[in-house]
This record gives C-alpha cells, structure tokens and sequence, in this order.
C-alpha cells in the first residue's frame, strides 16, 4: 500500500515493493507470477478493510445510525492513513483503466458491505431497494470526497472537522429522503 501511495502504479516496482516490504526480491517474484497478481492480494486487503468497517458496526442501529457508523468507519480508514486512502484511489482507477471491470468491482464490493449493512438496520417504516442503494451512493460520494480533500491536504485537525460536517451533510439528505429527524450525534 505505501509504496503505490508514494510512486503510483506505474512506479510501484516489484524491487521497490520488496524493500518497502523488507523481503527477498526473489521470494516476491516466486510467490506472484506478476505484479497484476500482485496487486490482486492487495486489492483483498482494501476489500477486507472496508468489511471490517460493517463488522464494527452496531448490528443493533437504526437506518441512520447504521448510515452514520459506516460514513465514519470509512472516512476513519482514510484517516487512520492517508497512504491508505491515496493506494485505494490509485487501485481503483488504474484497475478501472487497465481491467475495466475489475475496479468496478472493488468499488461494487464496498458498495454492497454498504447495503448489507443498511438492509439490516432496524427501520420504523419500510425501506425499498432504491432508498437502501442511494444511501450506499451518498456515504460512498461523501466518504470518497472525504480522502481526496485529506490526500491534498494532509492537515489532520481540518479533516476531523470536515469528517464531521460529512456526517451532517449525511444526516440532513437522510433527514429529507427519509422524512424523520436524525438523532443527534
């Protein structure tokens, strides 16, 4: 992950990947046939990172509250390592450039632990599909607007704040599509 956040795709060598990772140049090429199988495992580690989001979530929380966990567990991925976020960026989009789908899907993964977790969030009334796949988009868009103002940035307090004022924009879309008063924070 460091070493794609520092020099991009293009500049994430195996040679450089081994010494990041304080292994045998030798060992790395054994165990991966490429750096596209390379990066394949790490696309496992992104995936896993956004399921533990879910995993910490309170399986017991309203539909908005459900939603305001997942934006903060993620937006707290990104903030916990900005390397992290950049790699995820970077991931993404070469995978979306070079293997179309296969950056889609990443990103569909990410969507879906989104939705599983908000299908099983306690609910007043009914939610249909549609509701449940816009509040994935909405944490996703804010979420991802979150790391790209933390990458260029870098100022950790200004992000703190910012990760607030995402929760609020959260809570206030939530508050009009769903016609009820969010809980307070």
């Amino acid at each position: 992950m460091e070493v794609i956040a520092v020099y991009g795709i293009e500049g994430a060598t195996t040679r450089r990947i081994a010494e990041q990772a304080q292994a045998n140049l030798a060992m790395l090429h054994y165990c991966y046939d490429s750096k596209e199988d390379l990066f394949s495992d790490v696309y496992d580690y992104v995936a896993g990172k956004f399921r533990e989001v879910l995993k910490d979530s309170d399986p017991h929380a309203d539909l908005v509250g459900t939603a305001r966990q997942l934006l903060r567990g993620v937006m707290g991925c990104y903030l916990e390592s900005a390397n992290f976020a950049a790699a995820t960026l970077e991931l993404i989009n070469w995978a979306r450039r070079q293997h179309g789908d296969r950056g889609i899907a990443v990103y569909d993964q990410a969507l879906e632990t989104a939705r599983t977790a908000l299908r099983g969030a306690t609910s007043e009334h009914p939610v249909d599909a549609e509701t449940i796949d816009q509040i994935a988009y909405v944490i996703a868009a804010l979420a991802d607007g979150f790391a790209l103002n933390w990458m260029t940035y870098g100022d950790r307090d200004a992000a703190t704040e910012q990760m607030e004022v995402a929760v609020s924009v959260l809570e206030n879309w939530l508050t009009a599509r769903l016609g009820s008063t969010p809980a307070a924070l």
